[in-house]
């Protein structure tokens, strides 16, 4: 029976960690992955350990029986898989409530899902404890006995934190890893029910993995998100992935869903936002500058290719290495927002160590890698910065952008310092219409006039493209003034999310957010 006792013991361990890595995903889609989402999944989630430990021993002191022990798990694995057909209408409102900024509301859904998590964590915490009393066969063991449970326990563990973000996730979906773990916890718990007590008693508990398959046949059918349009959703390692076709646009949505990673139209290329300015990088130089002399450009952050698209029709001859770290996103690309550039080389990395690692030379590096407040800090350091130095010609150009939330301005401003610290000439403009700014910052001392100097020869230049010229015209007229103060970020200390955090809380208690709601 030893054996049965270790076989759910290691179950709980791996049910533990899985549904919390799960926990983090499924709020994720909904709430974003900021360290505030992780910090109070992991804060709870030790929380109902906690109690669990605590009353798993005392429960066992009081029913030492294997019986008890494999009843707990049944149970915890029952309510693991009510949590994604529980939470599911809950996330959908919460959805709804933040394309409205409805803060109590989806304050509200993230706290009630949350909420969900208490029964079955609570549950298996119990499993340790109670594990360690029923292997105790005298006292001058104990310490060894206790021992192993917990090594055991955190095998279990160590499983359960790949298993779900490697494989499950990406193959299932985040609500079908749920139920997958229920039903894996589940059986364990059946079969050591039967081997340790007897048949009659396992088949007392058999309605539960019907049930929960009848449900979650039910319960998990259509779309995760109601929002208009949806023609695609699914998961991949790294995202909560939907594509939409409103008015015949086909736009990107990921995780949250408030940011349009890339955007399509049959007809339109000009889609008068940020993902056109890259085209206006060369020209920040001296002139005269040709755009036929632009050889190759790297994207960090290809996405579904608007700008490597963009960039394909102003400079068709130009060669563009997109760096993108999740695969599903450049298959997506290719299927729905018309990625086709026939010099586009794809590379599936993630930005900073695949530039680093590349040998190839760009006169443009574009990195639209962030997304406040989901912004890999590696990719905001002097390193990082001089690593792009590094790789650009004499006359190279990097172009970042960067989203503000209405007029707060503080990632920005320490962003153009740390550029700045490592450029001779850097710019902020500012995207009309769109919380967004560009930094354009020049690999030789430049100026203004170089941009006005380089439009004005274009624009009487019959064979200009339109798309360089309006993108150079809203460069020109968004140029804003350096901003005097900002944080130098580094690889030992860059405080992103801590930036990022105070202009969120700042946004939710602004007069502007009142006057949304």
């Amino acid at each position: 029976m030893r054996r049965y006792l270790h076989l759910g013991v290691f179950s709980a361990g791996a049910a533990t960690l899985a549904v919390e890595l799960s926990a983090s995903r499924l709020l994720g889609n909904y709430f974003g992955s900021s360290n505030l989402v992780w910090a109070v999944i992991i804060g709870l989630i030790l929380i109902y350990l906690s109690i669990g430990y605590s009353f798993g021993g005392k429960w066992a002191d009081r029913s030492p029986k294997y019986e008890t022990f494999f009843v707990i798990l049944i149970w915890a694995a029952l309510f693991i898989g009510i949590i994604p057909l529980a939470s599911r209408p809950i996330l959908k409102f919460a959805s709804k409530a933040f394309d409205h900024m409805q803060t109590a509301a989806m304050i509200g859904s993230f706290l009630s899902v949350l909420l969900l998590f208490s029964i079955p964590i609570t549950l298996l915490g119990t499993a340790s404890p109670f594990a360690i009393r029923l292997a105790l066969d005298n006292n001058k063991e104990t310490g060894q006995t206790a021992g192993r449970i917990y090594a055991i326990s955190t095998a279990g563990s160590f499983i359960g934190t790949f298993l779900p973000v490697l494989i499950l996730i990406p193959a299932i979906g985040t609500y079908r890893t749920f139920i997958s773990i229920s039903l894996f916890l589940m059986v364990v718990s059946l079969l050591g029910l039967w081997a340790t007590v007897n048949l009659s008693k396992m088949i007392a508990y058999l309605w539960m993995p019907f049930l929960l398959v009848i449900l979650s046949f039910i319960g998990l059918k259509g779309f995760d998100k109601q929002a208009q349009g949806i023609v695609f959703e699914d998961e991949s390692a790294y995202n909560y992935i939907q594509v939409q076709q409103i008015n015949d646009y086909t736009i990107l949505r990921l995780n949250e869903g408030q940011g349009i990673h890339s955007i399509f139209h049959p007809t339109q290329t000009d889609f008068q936002s940020y993902w056109g300015q890259v085209l206006s990088a060369p020209f920040f130089n001296h002139m005269p500058i040709n755009q036929d002399q632009i050889e190759r450009i790297a994207i960090l952050g290809l996405a579904g290719g608007t700008s490597a698209n963009q960039i394909g029709i102003a400079y068709p001859q130009t060669i563009v290495d997109g760096y993108e770290i999740d695969r599903e996103i450049i298959n997506i690309g290719f299927k729905y927002f018309g990625l086709k550039n026939n010099h586009l080389n794809v590379y599936v990395e993630d930005a900073r160590w695949g530039i680093t690692h590349n040998e190839n030379i760009y006169q443009v590096i574009n990195v639209d890698a962030y997304d406040p407040p989901y912004i890999p800090w590696h990719l905001t350091t002097r390193e990082f910065f001089t690593e792009i130095f590094n790789h650009l010609s004499d006359d190279g150009v990097m172009v970042i952008n960067v989203a503000r939330i209405f007029e707060e301005r503080g990632l920005l401003n320490s962003l153009f310092q740390t550029i700045d610290s490592v450029f001779p000439s850097t710019y902020i403009v500012d995207v009309p219409d769109s919380f967004n700014s560009m930094i354009f910052a020049t690999k030789s001392s430049t100026s203004e006039n170089n941009l006005i100097n380089n439009y004005i020869a274009l624009k009487s230049k019959p064979d200009s493209h339109p798309l360089i010229l309006a993108a150079l015209e809203r460069t020109i007229h968004n140029m804003q003034p350096p901003p005097s103060e900002g944080i130098i970020f580094t690889d030992d200390k860059a405080p992103v999310e801590w930036i990022t955090n105070s202009m969120i809380s700042d946004f939710f208690l602004s007069e502007e957010m009142v006057n949304l709601q």
